[in-house]
């Protein structure tokens, strides 16, 4: 026994009263592949499942097991390691204690993937979000599920030292990520909780460990950027956690990515006052480029619009160079890009792109038809005529698509298309647009494609009286799935003049997403053609009822927070920085809170209450108890009296 629950409440969670069946798989006769089955009841069912899915998906990110829940059925099946299994049996448990009540977690609840936060009991309700809106996106972010575990009645008294226990299940990255998200959100509501008496703190460790550096206030805003933008170009330039409590800055990853986070912010900061002259030397997280001087201006973009856009999109850190020297100024000025190797590239295929449509050839004029040897490098392919507006799409949509699918980074710079990545990821970039240019000249057949020699495709034969329907008007219907599946799909005619349509990515399960989405279209119009009823392409959550909208943060409203919600939802947090006079709600870091989570808490309504359409209610009463009087046309109304004004 690896774990224990206690379910504090007067209704336990129904089962069909059999404990979860382990059982030897089969498959390729591995004896170390387990099937772990737990029989449920619909409303379990429908919470496992959650939102569209959505809480058995993240069941299955945090803890590596497959979960299976066929159509109609009962039994879930847990597919993995026992390790895996362990922990995806445990999580399933938690969320249908969830149902019924509270859930009690002990020390052997731990399986070595559970942090526990001290949440002080009045920032319970701001924590949590509305019906588990703000944990549902720390969740996300970091790769977690977590669960307040306790509960201490209606008769105690709310101060600092009543808390709540959050439990925070996943990996040792994750889990970091998510409580320092946690105590940033505590922070905001208890100015000084967790950081008063902090001091900065630099760890010797080389493995994952956490560093934290002070900063003055106001200093925070321009180390915070819009909307939290320059925080987050800094940790994914740094490949560090970065997160910000009150004043304090939580650099969170191995010895390396915590030194980078450090220097960054620290260049961020000097930037203040200007260019700034960095020692770049020896260091391998660094890429140089030189910009023409005239070419400068329409690289910066304006108030720095266009390195930010390419910084948000790759995931980089670039500063200008400071120059200082005594004669006349340089030509070309320097521009120095931090992060990754693979996003450094990105950026400066980019930029080189953008320099090339300010000075046209200043950057092709040496290029030619390459193919690289090395294993990390660039290809070069020279369009011929008409071939690049036709492989960039509509607003680059089509360069975009065959990019995500074949896993590859690939740049347009005046007429020549470079991929840039390892050795197989740029095989597959050439051949996807070589297969996507061979469209404009007539049907592709499939002998030319040679599937046994590619892994990364998938072939689905169309029935011919479906194929117009799955292709869509102007490929349309293609075109989404593609969107939504980040792959790349085409047509092909055997022999005999049969459809196949083949689906082509690097990631297997982005092909079999494809795959599933295509093969259910197709069922359903065969069925619609047949006579047979159509199910209308419902998936399994759609089969619980009322539960199917269920996940395992609804309940959090009634059962648990809902005497929380009243006292922290109605007030000024709605509104995020308020205006109302006093301000009691206010802290000096709240604004900083809201920039970046804001939007997950809820929206204040604006305007009078209005009756329901449609609804049987005495108008002239309504009129009356909520000051309306007959509207006015806009613009004919004079003075600010009542009935005068503009009823918009």
């Amino acid at each position: 026994i690896f774990f224990r629950f206690v379910f504090m409440s007067k209704e336990q969670p129904k089962t069909s009263g059999k404990a979860s069946e382990t059982e030897k798989s089969r498959k390729d006769g591995d004896a170390s592949d387990e099937i772990t089955r737990l029989p449920l009841v619909d409303a379990d069912a429908a919470f496992i499942l959650g939102r569209g899915g959505k809480t058995k998906d993240k069941i299955a990110r945090v803890s590596g097991a497959k979960l299976g829940l066929p159509h109609g059925s009962l039994t879930l099946k847990i597919e993995g390691t026992p390790e895996q299994r362990r922990r995806a049996l445990k999580y399933c448990k938690c969320v249908m204690a969830q149902r019924v009540g509270p859930v009690r977690i002990d020390e052997s609840s731990d399986d070595g993937d559970l942090t526990i936060v001290d949440v002080p009991q009045e920032c319970a309700g701001f924590v949590t979000g509305t019906s588990g809106s703000f944990l549902r996106h720390v969740e996300d972010e970091h790769r977690t599920i977590m669960f307040f575990t306790g509960y201490q009645g209606k008769d105690h008294v709310k101060d600092n030292d009543v808390v709540e226990k959050l439990a925070i299940f996943g990996a040792d990255r994750g889990r970091i990520g998510s409580k320092v998200k946690v105590l940033a959100a505590i922070e905001s509501k208890l100015p000084g909780h967790g950081t008063k008496d902090m001091e900065d703190h630099e760890s010797e460790s080389e493995g994952l460990a956490t560093d934290t550096l002070r900063l003055p206030m106001e200093e925070i805003s321009w180390a915070l950027g819009k909307n939290g933008a320059t925080k987050r170009k800094l940790a994914r330039a740094s490949e560090c956690i970065v997160e910000y409590v009150g004043s304090v800055v939580f650099m969170c990853g191995t010895k390396k990515q915590r030194r980078a986070a450090k220097e960054y912010l620290q260049w961020i900061m000097q930037r203040l006052g200007g260019p700034v002259d960095l020692n770049y030397a020896g260091r391998d997280d660094v890429s140089l480029i030189s910009i023409p001087q005239e070419a400068v201006g329409y690289v910066t973009g304006v108030k720095r619009s266009t390195l930010s856009r390419i910084e948000d999109d790759w995931g980089v850190f670039m500063l200008f160079m400071d120059q200082k020297t005594e004669g006349k100024r340089d030509d070309d000025e320097q521009l120095i890009i931090f992060g990754p190797r693979r996003a450094r590239r990105g950026a400066e295929l980019k930029i080189m792109s953008t320099i090339e449509g300010k000075c046209p050839g200043c950057v092709t004029k040496d290029l030619e038809d390459t193919i690289s040897d090395d294993d990390w490098g660039t290809d070069v392919y020279r369009f011929k005529e008409h071939e690049q507006s036709y492989a960039l799409g509509k607003e680059g949509t089509t360069k975009r698509k065959i990019a995500r699918a074949a896993a590859c980074i690939i740049e347009y710079v005046g007429d020549y298309a470079l991929f840039a990545g390892n050795r197989a990821e740029r095989g597959r970039g050439r051949r996807y647009l070589d297969w996507l240019l061979r469209q404009r000249s007539g049907t592709i057949y499939l002998d030319d494609i040679q599937m046994e020699d590619h892994a990364d495709v998938h072939r689905i034969p169309l029935p011919s009286d479906t194929l117009s329907e799955v292709v869509g008007v102007k490929g349309s219907g293609l075109r989404a799935i593609e969107e939504e599946t980040h792959t790349f799909l085409f047509m092909v005619r055997d022999k005999t003049g049969n459809g196949h349509l083949l689906i082509c990515a690097a990631d297997i399960a982005n092909r079999r997403r494809a795959e599933s989405q295509i093969q259910s279209f197709i069922h359903e119009k065969s069925n619609t053609r047949s006579g047979r009823p159509d199910r209308g392409g419902y998936s399994n959550w759609d089969d619980w009822g009322d539960w199917a909208d269920y996940d395992y943060y609804d309940d959090y409203d009634y059962s648990r927070y809902g005497k929380y919600r009243g006292k922290y939802y109605e007030g000024d947090y709605k509104r995020g920085p308020s205006t109302s006079k006093g301000g009691k709600h206010h802290s000096p870091h709240y604004e900083q809170w809201y920039q970046e989570y804001g939007k997950h808490m809820p929206q204040q309504s604006k305007g009078r209450d209005k009756p329901p359409e449609d609804a049987d209610y005495d108008r002239s009463a309504f009129e009356k108890s909520n000051k309306i009087s007959d509207p006015v046309p806009v613009g004919k109304g004079k003075g600010k009296g009542k009935g005068k004004g503009d009823m918009r």
